[in-house]
């Protein structure tokens, strides 16, 4: 019997994602149905439900669980869940479905075909009502306030049947891993006490500090990269891996740290985030997330703590994956080597903060960072994509010149 934490929700992982016959049966449907695009955000969260990461969802949600959600982070029958994971066309376009009716479900960007959902639910929502919930905010330079806020006016609701995976399994054949995969990995290294580091960023010493915490207590650390779209500024997933994988080979015990990623799309929730994050990586296998400063977050929207409080008011009882809290962190010149607020006793002046909106402005304006920041195999991968960017910069500019006269 596995020690692992059980999939969220009391029952088996649930994934929706067809296979063998019924996959090809599915397909073949698919091209008879009505079509809905979907946003690359919408395409995400399918895949998520097709790996049964959104476990024990069945589809995008209904009134009930939307309103559930938004009002006490718990679906309609009880189940903890902490963000709505719903699917929005504009009214024309809901007019033209009917109750019952299958549809074909489309990303977007690509035009590919994704999956199949039967329509149970057509229901008008409350946007702001859903970005002061998840967002706490109604400001337009959020960015997940901005997604909300230009979706279509109406929700549709049902059952999904998953057809595809979209670029992820074939463009990070490497780290891409749905929570089965990890769960066989986890089980083959006889890890019970999981924990996994939520990343948009290449790792610096911070990060690796936090990491390595965590190992002193559990079994392992799972490092899981985010692989959807993110904001502009953000470093590509592929570069992030490279200079994943470098640090683990270098500065960390072998066999303590697993590199993997997930294809979901960013909302820069902060708090409610981190409850999202904890509620799909228990599907993982993952006994607690680390929950550092500023989890998820996004400009000054959020306290630097505010993703751990928000745990507090969480039962056990709901949420097996548990939160692994740690202070500020920083390298501390007189302690010479990384500390906490908890640990250290000097004052501002001996520590250098590191994050890694500070490390990107360093690398973006060709500087070097300080050697206690982060690894040189680390700032050489990042040296590297930054002067990748500039050149192609230069280009443009070239090109745009010679066009233009």
């Amino acid at each position: 019997m596995s020690k692992l934490v059980p999939p969220h929700g009391g029952g088996p992982l649930k994934p929706l994602l067809l296979q063998g016959a019924a996959l090809t049966e599915g397909k073949n449907k698919a091209a008879t149905l009505k079509q809905v695009r979907m946003t690359s955000r919408e395409t995400c969260d399918l895949i998520m439900l097709g790996i049964g990461a959104f476990t024990p969802l069945d589809g995008f949600m209904g009134k009930a669980d939307w309103e559930a959600v938004c009002d006490s982070t718990h679906l309609a029958n009880g189940v903890f869940w902490p963000i709505p994971i719903t699917l929005s066309v504009n009214e024309k376009d809901a007019d033209a479905l009917a109750i019952g009716q299958e549809i074909t479900l489309v990303d977007d960007e690509s035009g590919e075909i994704m999956g199949l959902m039967k329509v149970t639910e057509k229901y008008g929502y409350d946007k702001q009502k859903e970005c002061q919930s998840v967002f706490q905010t109604l400001d337009m330079e959020h960015p997940g306030v901005q997604k909300v806020m230009s979706q279509g006016a109406i929700n549709i609701g049902g059952p999904v049947q998953v057809l595809s995976q979209g670029e992820f399994p074939a463009k990070y054949p490497d780290i891409y891993k749905t929570p089965a995969e990890t769960r066989v990995m986890f089980e083959a290294k006889k890890w019970s006490q999981v924990a996994a580091f939520q990343t948009r960023n290449p790792m610096h010493r911070s990060h690796e500090y936090l990491a390595k915490i965590a190992i002193e207590t559990l079994d392992g650390v799972l490092v899981h990269q985010i692989l959807g779209k993110l904001k502009a500024g953000d470093i590509p997933a592929e570069v992030r891996a490279e200079a994943i994988n470098v640090l683990i080979d270098k500065y960390f015990v072998k066999d303590t740290v697993l590199q993997a990623g997930y294809p979901m799309e960013m909302r820069y929730a902060g708090p409610k985030e981190a409850l999202l994050h904890a509620v799909f990586r228990q599907n993982y296998g993952c006994s607690h997330l680390i929950v550092g400063r500023d989890h998820a977050g996004v400009g000054d929207y959020y306290g630097p703590f505010d993703a751990q409080y928000i745990f507090d008011q969480v039962p056990e009882s709901a949420l097996h994956t548990r939160p692994l809290k740690i202070d500020w962190t920083f390298y501390c010149y007189k302690c010479h080597g990384m500390a906490s607020m908890k640990t250290c006793p000097h004052g501002k002046a001996d520590r250098l903060l590191l994050s890694g909106t500070a490390l990107r402005k360093t690398l973006s304006e060709g500087a070097q960072p300080p050697a206690e920041f982060s690894r040189p195999e680390v700032v050489e991968i990042l040296q590297k994509y930054y002067a990748g960017l500039a050149e192609h910069d230069k280009v443009e500019i070239k090109m745009h010149k010679a066009a233009t006269g």
